[in-house]
């Protein structure tokens, strides 16, 4: 069973580290220096910095040099070598560089005892942990570093990756400046930056004939949250957009193929006066009165901040899950292995997933059966919004499910539609804490529709990993900035201008940037069904579908939320360790409302076509955790040789010996030597390759303890299993 330990439970630290209690390689006296980008600088420096590799409670690992810069922190080991150079290598994020964006926390240790440094330190630690927001923990033993490079580091770490900063001290506008201007980060992404662009997704989308584009806010003259150009129905006047700044304005975010359109809308104040309330009351209904009416079809509206978690609970739930995967070491891991499940459970992160692609089939069931335009309402329109607007078209649109088509919905719906990257993502550590992660959220949720119906899409999860680690990567602007207007102000501004102009930042659609075209294929999947091209040769034939092996568990009759996780066929073992605990994961399915049940369950009795409509499943196990972006520093729960990535390796062997047999036949018939071209990831020695890959690294072995064979004997027995279950989960209910 696959689990993970907590942040609260205490690791156990060695406060003295000698030969006789661990095997310690001795430093190797030789010079290893930073590789630096355009724009950066080496601030401080520690030599003699030993970094460890824990394996099992015990201290293992290898000497180097801990450098601080004005865009990482990195360890540099002195026994490095190329031999087992990885394939898949981030050219801007090596393996032990931690960007500044990326620290969440810094802790020391003194006498045995952690402690959260913050600010000026009187005393300075004899061991250094930092935990990442990508879920990497390292730890440094400062015991043999001479006191004055101690003090240094320590200082220049906590200073440059915790301390507020201003705007233009990121380090995206010191590589702006100094980064050669030669790449093109498009890549076939829509930026919508452009008049034009908005008009050929309108024409895309057949959404022309009843809504327009507007450059009303060009100048930023109606509003600095808004984009220079955005679409609105063709009733909406020029005068009714610049009364209230925006607000209470429908605008346009995609045409479905029967005519009915998703709108989001930025809502008034709740607390405003008797008179104000009045006007805008009257406002608004002029504007629903306008668009519901031919040629428009009937609009429903949706309140988000009411149908939906809020930001808090995102935000709360989200710090708990984290902590289930920020593992010290293996002891930990085991430790909290048996209260898995309840850890889980407690964090609420998956029902809040779950709560979210429910209301994105919501909408979809509105826009494809009833033929209804759907408005979204929320305070700004740039958070919540952005989630379900996405995830209807990843749903609905089979573009959006392409790698550029996805890059331009995330151009769209995010970055031009003003999301708050930069305050969400505390860029600029104003808050001790980031707010609510709304984009990571979404990626979440796309995963969980990457891995039920993984040829429907090509990317594949290793994708949205990267792309959820590069909002940390401030070498791009993508995710470093509030909104447009914020990005052209401070692109622009006079005091800010490079001597070739105004800055030129990079885009992160441009992979090439991060990675080489090896470790792209990663990216991309080889077993997406492409669209086939119609062949007008031919006669008619249905689109490619796909039956699936397994239904859906829920669908029959009602069942007690306790029972009801649980397929009818479910391995008895696995009931007897989970017992009725799981069971509190999800409502049962005779909670949903009938219409929605009844299109959800209809559209799950066909098969699939991987080119139309797309629902989740949502019952249940269904709602999975993200393995790969959430245990893959975590080797205790790798599955050594197995995994999804096993299979893989297997398929991709037979497509490469399929096209090598090819290529000969081709030489044969032309009597030419064809080039030796891979189209896929060259998976070699698969047996060796961790469930995790191409992440994890098989650094360190963990043995799982042996389970007592009295152990054993208690699970034979469900009932006793469950009881015993439940009076530990009162007994430290009464003790917390």
């Amino acid at each position: 069973m696959l689990g993970s330990g907590a942040r609260a439970a205490k690791p156990s630290f060695v406060s003295y580290i000698s030969p006789e209690e661990v095997h310690i390689k001795e430093p190797i006296e030789k010079e290893v220096n930073p590789h630096l980008l355009p724009g950066e600088l080496l601030l401080c420096e520690a030599s003699t910095v030993y970094k460890y590799i824990q394996e099992d409670g015990s201290n293992r690992g290898t000497y180097g040099k801990l450098v601080c810069t004005n865009f990482k922190i990195a360890f540099l080991d002195d026994s490095a070598s190329d031999d087992n150079e990885p394939q898949f290598k981030n050219k801007i994020v090596g393996e032990n560089d931690i960007t500044l964006q990326c620290v969440d926390q810094i802790y020391g240790v003194y006498d045995e005892k952690k402690k959260l440094l913050t600010g000026q330190l009187r005393k300075y630690p004899e061991k250094l942990i930092i935990y990442c927001k990508d879920l990497r923990v390292f730890n440094f033993c400062l015991r043999y570093t001479k006191e004055e490079e101690v003090k240094r580091i320590v200082s220049g770490i906590l200073h440059h990756s915790q301390t507020p900063k201003l705007l233009k001290r990121l380090f995206l506008f010191s590589y702006a400046s100094a980064a050669p201007k030669n790449t093109d980060g498009r890549n076939q992404t829509v930026m919508f930056d452009t008049l034009e662009d908005w008009r050929d997704e309108l024409e895309r989308t057949k959404g022309n004939v009843k809504y327009k584009v507007v450059a009303t806010n060009e100048g930023y003259r109606v509003s600095e949250k808004l984009p220079l150009y955005f679409v609105v129905p063709i009733c909406v006047s020029e005068e009714s957009i610049l009364k209230y700044e925006g607000r209470g304005i429908p605008i346009w975010c995609w045409s479905c193929h029967n005519g009915a359109a998703l709108l989001k809308m930025s809502a008034f104040p709740k607390e405003q006066d008797d008179i104000a309330s009045q006007t805008q009351k009257a406002f608004l209904d002029g504007i629903y009165k306008t668009i519901s009416k031919p040629p428009y079809e009937l609009l429903k509206m949706d309140d988000l901040s009411s149908s939906l978690p809020s930001l808090q609970d995102i935000q709360t739930a989200y710090t708990k899950f984290k902590q289930l995967f920020l593992i010290d070491n293996s002891t930990d891991f085991w430790a909290t292995d048996v209260k898995w499940f309840s850890l889980l459970e407690s964090t609420n992160w998956l029902e809040i997933i779950r709560r979210v692609l429910k209301k994105a089939i919501e909408v979809a069931e509105c826009l494809e059966r009833q033929q209804t335009n759907v408005l979204l309402i929320e305070e700004s329109a740039t958070d919540l919004c952005c989630v379900i607007s996405s995830l209807v078209q990843v749903m609905m649109d089979s573009y959006s499910r392409t790698k550029s088509g996805f890059q331009s919905l995330i151009q769209k719906e995010w970055v031009i539609g003003g999301h708050g990257f930069l305050d969400r993502c505390n860029h600029l550590h104003k808050s001790d804490k980031e707010e609510a992660p709304v984009f990571l959220l979404l990626l979440n949720c796309v995963w969980q529709l990457v891995q039920q119906y993984p040829p429907a899409f090509e990317f594949t999860e290793t994708y949205l990993t990267v792309l959820s680690d590069s909002l940390y990567v401030p070498i791009f602007s993508t995710f470093f900035f509030n909104s447009q207007h914020q990005k052209d102000t401070v692109g622009s501004g006079e005091s800010l201008k490079t001597q070739s102009g105004p800055f030129r930042f990079l885009t992160v659609w441009d992979w090439s940037v991060q990675f080489d075209p090896k470790a792209q294929a990663f990216l991309n999947n080889p077993f997406y069904a492409e669209k086939p091209k119609p062949d007008k040769s031919q006669r008619k034939t249905a689109r490619y579908k796909h039956q699936r092996q397994l239904s859906l568990p829920l669908t029959q009759a009602k069942t007690s939320m306790k029972r009801g996780f649980f397929r009818e066929e479910t391995d008895h073992l696995i009931k007897n360790i989970l017992g009725k605990r799981i069971g509190k994961f999800i409502n049962s399915s005779d909670e949903l409302p009938n219409s929605f049940r009844e299109f959800y369950d209809s559209w799950h009795s066909k098969p699939v076509d991987y080119h139309g409509l797309l629902l989740p499943r949502i019952d249940g196990p269904e709602i999975k955790v993200w393995a790969q972006r959430y245990l893959r520093w975590i080797p205790e729960a790798q599955l050594h040789g197995g995994g999804t990535i096993a299979t893989t390796a297997k398929i991709l062997d037979l497509m490469e010996e399929v096209q090598s047999l090819q290529e000969k036949m081709d030489e044969e018939r032309s009597q030419a030597v064809s080039g030796d071209v891979h189209s896929v990831p060259m998976l070699r020695n698969s047996a060796r390759l961790s469930s995790l890959f191409p992440f994890a690294l098989l650094q360190r072995q963990s043995i799982k303890p042996a389970l007592p064979t009295s152990t054993w004997k208690d699970l034979e027995d469900e009932d006793d299993l469950v009881k015993r279950d439940d009076e530990f989960v009162d007994l430290s209910s009464d003790m917390s």
